[in-house]
Protein backbone atom coordinates (compact mmCIF):
# COMPACT_ATOMS: atom_id res chain seq x y z
CA UNK A 1 0.00 0.00 0.00
CA UNK A 2 1.30 3.41 -0.74
CA UNK A 3 1.73 5.67 1.95
CA UNK A 4 -0.41 8.92 1.06
CA UNK A 5 1.28 12.12 1.86
CA UNK A 6 -0.64 14.90 3.14
CA UNK A 7 -0.59 18.37 3.81
CA UNK A 8 -0.56 19.80 6.94
CA UNK A 9 -3.79 21.30 6.34
CA UNK A 10 -4.88 18.36 4.65
CA UNK A 11 -4.35 16.08 7.77
CA UNK A 12 -6.20 18.67 10.65
CA UNK A 13 -9.62 18.85 7.41
CA UNK A 14 -9.39 14.96 7.69
CA UNK A 15 -8.63 14.43 11.22
CA UNK A 16 -11.67 16.40 11.90
CA UNK A 17 -13.67 15.26 9.67
CA UNK A 18 -13.18 12.02 11.20
CA UNK A 19 -13.68 13.08 14.44
CA UNK A 20 -17.07 14.60 13.90
CA UNK A 21 -17.88 11.36 11.60
CA UNK A 22 -17.03 9.28 15.13
CA UNK A 23 -19.32 11.65 17.07
CA UNK A 24 -22.68 11.46 14.76
CA UNK A 25 -21.87 9.09 11.65
CA UNK A 26 -24.02 10.96 9.33
CA UNK A 27 -22.73 13.40 6.66
CA UNK A 28 -20.38 15.61 8.04
CA UNK A 29 -21.23 19.57 6.89
CA UNK A 30 -18.15 21.68 5.39
CA UNK A 31 -18.90 24.34 7.54
CA UNK A 32 -18.83 22.14 11.07
CA UNK A 33 -15.47 21.27 9.81
CA UNK A 34 -14.44 25.11 8.69
CA UNK A 35 -15.50 25.94 12.35
CA UNK A 36 -13.62 22.77 13.57
CA UNK A 37 -10.13 23.77 12.00
CA UNK A 38 -10.98 27.52 11.75
CA UNK A 39 -11.04 27.76 8.01
CA UNK A 40 -13.49 29.24 5.99
CA UNK A 41 -15.91 27.14 4.21
CA UNK A 42 -15.14 27.37 0.88
CA UNK A 43 -11.65 26.72 1.51
CA UNK A 44 -12.55 23.73 2.98
CA UNK A 45 -14.43 22.88 -0.21
CA UNK A 46 -10.96 23.36 -2.21
CA UNK A 47 -9.45 20.96 -0.34
CA UNK A 48 -12.66 17.94 -0.36
CA UNK A 49 -11.95 18.54 -3.99
CA UNK A 50 -8.46 17.46 -3.74
CA UNK A 51 -9.22 14.62 -0.70
CA UNK A 52 -11.73 13.35 -2.58
CA UNK A 53 -9.49 12.99 -5.38
CA UNK A 54 -6.83 10.74 -3.42
CA UNK A 55 -9.65 8.71 -2.35
CA UNK A 56 -10.13 9.70 1.64
CA UNK A 57 -13.33 11.37 1.48
CA UNK A 58 -17.01 10.79 0.19
CA UNK A 59 -19.16 13.58 -0.99
CA UNK A 60 -23.01 12.86 0.25
CA UNK A 61 -25.26 14.44 -1.96
CA UNK A 62 -29.10 15.81 -0.35
CA UNK A 63 -30.22 18.37 2.67
CA UNK A 64 -28.47 15.95 4.59
CA UNK A 65 -25.39 15.90 3.07
CA UNK A 66 -21.74 16.41 3.51
CA UNK A 67 -18.64 14.47 3.88
CA UNK A 68 -17.73 11.16 5.05
CA UNK A 69 -14.11 9.72 5.57
CA UNK A 70 -13.47 6.50 3.71
CA UNK A 71 -11.51 3.84 5.34
CA UNK A 72 -8.72 5.24 3.25
CA UNK A 73 -8.79 8.04 4.98
CA UNK A 74 -8.57 6.11 8.81
CA UNK A 75 -5.33 4.31 6.93
CA UNK A 76 -4.05 7.19 5.56
CA UNK A 77 -4.05 9.12 9.33
CA UNK A 78 -2.74 5.87 10.56
CA UNK A 79 -6.11 5.46 12.60
CA UNK A 80 -7.41 1.83 13.04
CA UNK A 81 -11.12 1.27 12.76
CA UNK A 82 -11.03 -1.38 15.65
CA UNK A 83 -14.05 -3.07 14.69
CA UNK A 84 -12.43 -6.50 16.67
CA UNK A 85 -11.19 -4.48 19.88
CA UNK A 86 -9.87 -8.31 20.59
CA UNK A 87 -7.81 -8.77 17.82
CA UNK A 88 -4.78 -6.57 19.06
CA UNK A 89 -2.71 -8.39 21.35
CA UNK A 90 -1.39 -6.37 23.88
CA UNK A 91 1.73 -7.73 26.22
CA UNK A 92 3.00 -6.27 29.52
CA UNK A 93 7.05 -6.81 30.76
CA UNK A 94 6.88 -9.75 27.99
CA UNK A 95 3.79 -11.75 28.83
CA UNK A 96 0.56 -11.70 27.00
CA UNK A 97 -2.27 -9.79 28.84
CA UNK A 98 -5.06 -11.87 28.28
CA UNK A 99 -8.75 -10.32 27.76
CA UNK A 100 -7.40 -6.63 27.71
CA UNK A 101 -9.15 -5.61 24.54
CA UNK A 102 -7.62 -2.51 23.20
CA UNK A 103 -10.54 -0.02 22.02
CA UNK A 104 -8.25 2.60 20.68
CA UNK A 105 -5.01 3.87 20.29
CA UNK A 106 -4.29 7.33 20.00
CA UNK A 107 -1.26 8.85 18.84
CA UNK A 108 -2.03 11.98 19.60
CA UNK A 109 1.49 13.68 19.05
CA UNK A 110 2.49 11.79 16.28
CA UNK A 111 3.62 15.31 14.87
CA UNK A 112 6.19 15.95 17.64
CA UNK A 113 8.53 13.04 17.45
CA UNK A 114 9.96 14.21 20.31
CA UNK A 115 7.01 13.81 22.74
CA UNK A 116 6.26 10.38 20.72
CA UNK A 117 3.35 8.68 22.78
CA UNK A 118 0.28 6.58 22.48
CA UNK A 119 -2.99 6.87 24.28
CA UNK A 120 -4.06 2.49 24.73
CA UNK A 121 -7.81 2.93 25.58
CA UNK A 122 -8.26 -0.69 27.00
CA UNK A 123 -11.57 -2.54 27.62
CA UNK A 124 -10.94 -4.22 30.99
CA UNK A 125 -9.20 -3.20 34.38
CA UNK A 126 -5.56 -1.64 33.59
CA UNK A 127 -4.36 -1.35 37.44
CA UNK A 128 -1.49 -3.87 36.95
CA UNK A 129 0.21 -1.41 35.19
CA UNK A 130 2.48 0.94 36.12
CA UNK A 131 5.16 3.97 35.52
CA UNK A 132 8.13 1.88 33.74
CA UNK A 133 6.37 -1.09 33.02
CA UNK A 134 7.42 -2.17 29.39
CA UNK A 135 3.92 -2.55 27.11
CA UNK A 136 3.93 -3.77 23.30
CA UNK A 137 1.04 -3.31 21.34
CA UNK A 138 -0.33 -4.92 18.01
CA UNK A 139 -0.13 -5.88 15.43
CA UNK A 140 -2.98 -3.96 14.44
CA UNK A 141 -5.29 -5.07 12.02
CA UNK A 142 -5.22 -2.76 9.39
CA UNK A 143 -1.97 -1.26 9.18
CA UNK A 144 0.05 -4.22 11.14
CA UNK A 145 1.08 -1.54 13.08
CA UNK A 146 3.10 -2.33 16.51
CA UNK A 147 4.42 -0.25 19.27
CA UNK A 148 6.66 -0.85 21.87
CA UNK A 149 6.66 1.61 24.91
CA UNK A 150 7.10 2.27 28.46
CA UNK A 151 4.27 3.05 30.64
CA UNK A 152 4.22 7.32 31.06
CA UNK A 153 0.98 7.70 33.06
CA UNK A 154 -2.22 6.22 33.44
CA UNK A 155 -6.38 7.35 33.75
CA UNK A 156 -7.91 4.87 35.78
CA UNK A 157 -11.09 6.09 35.29
CA UNK A 158 -10.88 5.54 31.15
CA UNK A 159 -9.15 2.40 31.15
CA UNK A 160 -6.29 4.43 29.22
CA UNK A 161 -2.86 3.56 29.16
CA UNK A 162 -0.04 6.81 27.89
CA UNK A 163 3.33 5.18 26.56
CA UNK A 164 6.18 7.20 26.13
CA UNK A 165 6.93 5.45 22.59
CA UNK A 166 10.11 3.66 22.66
CA UNK A 167 9.36 1.73 18.87
CA UNK A 168 7.00 1.86 16.26
CA UNK A 169 6.89 -0.02 13.32
CA UNK A 170 4.38 -0.96 10.70
CA UNK A 171 5.83 -3.76 8.15
CA UNK A 172 6.30 -3.07 4.50
CA UNK A 173 5.85 -6.10 1.98
CA UNK A 174 6.70 -8.63 3.74
CA UNK A 175 4.98 -9.49 6.89
CA UNK A 176 6.88 -10.18 9.92
CA UNK A 177 7.51 -13.42 11.39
Amino acid sequence: MSSIELTPSQKSILTALINLHRGSEDAVKGEEIAEEVDRNPGTIRNQMQSLKALQLVEGVPGPKGGYKPTATAFEALDVDQMDEPASVPLSHNGEPVEGANIEEIDLSSVHHPELCRAEIHIQGSIRGFTEGDSVTVGPTPLSKLVIEGTVDGSDDTNNILILQIDRMEAPVGEPAH
